[in-house]
């Protein structure tokens, strides 16, 4: 049996202990690599404080969690932005379960997801620097598009129809 047969992927509230911990490690990672240094607990605090989680749930969006043998080791949520766009949002991999095939899995279910609430399109914004990312956003058929919206993290735009 392979690690990808252990995975399994299953919509969860986004303040579930195990959702609340990978989307901390999600926003440490990111901060971390952004600032180059670790991010403090009340820096993490500060950036999970009003991030818009809350739309995560039908009929605006969907959070999933991805458990490796019952372990949480990923999360990712998609967030309705109009009657046919979704954002792909919070895709995280814990260090250990990188590489096992879980982040296809997790595309694929957050995919699926997206067009349960009614999406044929799904778009996402990220940075240059994470380019492990972007590298696994093209790999599953996602292609560069021009920008959707601006922000201070948001230096490269993909998106993908779902058809």
């Amino acid at each position: 049996m392979t690690i990808t047969a252990l995975w399994t992927m299953e919509p969860e509230r986004y303040d579930t202990a195990d959702a609340t911990a990978l989307r901390r490690d999600y926003y440490d990672e990111v901060a971390s690599r952004y600032w180059r240094r670790r991010a403090t607990a009340a820096e993490i605090d500060e950036g999970l404080a009003g991030d818009g989680v809350e739309l995560l749930t039908p009929p605006t969006g969907r959070f999933v969690v991805g458990r490796v043998a019952g372990e949480p080791a990923a999360c990712g949520g998609v967030l309705m932005l109009d009657a046919e766009r979704a954002e792909l949002t919070r895709v995280f991999i814990r260090p250990a379960f990188r590489g096992t095939g879980g982040a296809g899995l997790l595309l694929g279910a957050l995919e699926s997801a997206a067009r349960e609430l009614g999406a044929s399109r799904m778009v996402l914004n990220t940075r240059l620097d994470l380019v492990e990312a972007r590298a696994l956003y093209t790999r599953n058929g996602y292609r560069e598009i021009p920008a959707y919206c601006e922000g201070p993290y948001m230096e490269i735009w993909y998106g993908k129809e779902l058809g």
